[in-house]
Formats: C-alpha cells, sequence, structure tokens
C-alpha cells in the first residue's frame, strides 16, 4: 500500500469544498490516515515547494507553454518569458497562497495512491482539467488569467506525484511539525 499527501489549499477551504474532496477520495476506497488543519508559515511552504532551479524551472515551463497554447505574450504581462525567472514568480505566489489562511493536510493510503489521487484531482491547471476530476469540476482558473491578477493559480488541491515526494512532503507536514506551523 502505498501513501500520499493532499493538501487541501485555502481556496478550497474558503470555498466549502473540503467534505466533497475528501469524498471523493473515499469513494474510491483510498484510506484516510491522518488529517489536520494547518495555518502554515512561510518556512514549511518554501520547504514545501522547494527553492530547487530544475522544479522552478518546470513550474515556469508549464506556465509560458500554457500561453503559448493559446497564443499570448507572457512577456506582455510578466516582462519576462523566461521559464526559471517565470517559476520563481509563480513558487512565490504559491507560497502567499498557502500561507493566506488555513488548509486541510491529510495522509491517504491506498494502491497505487499515487497515481489514483492524481487521476482524482486532474490537471493542474484547472482549464486543462478533465471534467469529473476535482479540478475540472470546480475551477476553471488558467495562467494567464492569474498572471494578470500576480497570484497562484487557483486549483484547489496539491498531491504528490511521486513516491519520493510523497515521503518528503509527509515528513514535512507530519512529522517535523514543531514550530514550522503556527
Amino acid at each position: 500500500m502505498e501513501k500520499t499527501l493532499v493538501l487541501i489549499k485555502p481556496d478550497a477551504f474558503k470555498r466549502g469544498l473540503i467534505g466533497e474532496i475528501i469524498t471523493r477520495f473515499e469513494r474510491v476506497g483510498l484510506s484516510l490516515e491522518e488529517m489536520k488543519i494547518v495555518n502554515a508559515t512561510t518556512e514549511i511552504v518554501g520547504q514545501h515547494y522547494p527553492d530547487d532551479k530544475n522544479w522552478i524551472r518546470s513550474v515556469g515551463k508549464k506556465t509560458v507553454d500554457a500561453y503559448k497554447k493559446y497564443n499570448l505574450n507572457i512577456a506582455e504581462d510578466l516582462g519576462t518569458d523566461d521559464a526559471l525567472e517565470v517559476g520563481n514568480l509563480v513558487r512565490k505566489w504559491l507560497i502567499q497562497q498557502i500561507t493566506s489562511g488555513p488548509i486541510i493536510a491529510i495522509i491517504l493510503s491506498g494502491n497505487h495512491a499515487i497515481e489514483v489521487v492524481r487521476k482524482i484531482i486532474g490537471n493542474t491547471i484547472p482549464l486543462f482539467a478533465e471534467l469529473g476530476t476535482i479540478r475540472g469540476d470546480f475551477s476553471m482558473d488558467s495562467p494567464d488569467l492569474s498572471i494578470k491578477e500576480k497570484r497562484a493559480l487557483q486549483n484547489l488541491v496539491h498531491a504528490s506525484s511521486t513516491i519520493e515526494e510523497a515521503k518528503r512532503e509527509i515528513s514535512l507536514w507530519f512529522e517535523k511539525v514543531g514550530n514550522l506551523l503556527s
């Protein structure tokens, strides 16, 4: 059995979608191992979204590619189309978003839990998420709108994408609690 981390972000919390989101995981047979409401500090969220050039560049590239798909010019909105620079801005906005209000941190377990959870939540960019997924059903945000508003995508949830990432994130949110959370 695999374990994974899910964070229900402040935008979902504010909209009252917590029960709906958790129900979707339970309906497929995933087990709820642990859950807590957290007011995250900048320090813990800064560790969650790593200050790693490869990760930051990949986030920036996804954003730049989404702009290109719709023939939009990201350099007009941000003053750059460099994936690393765009990624740094997106990381900053993600940290601001996650620390803007309470979140729900959840450990789920089950057969291929990471892959199953990723299918249930849908594409990171809600505009591209299939109907029937959490993001496809409850958000229609897109990079062009979020960048114009200088904020992170409102995509409701975060879920670990690999076993290694799940182990690191579970340790961060559930074992290193100490003074990192308020």
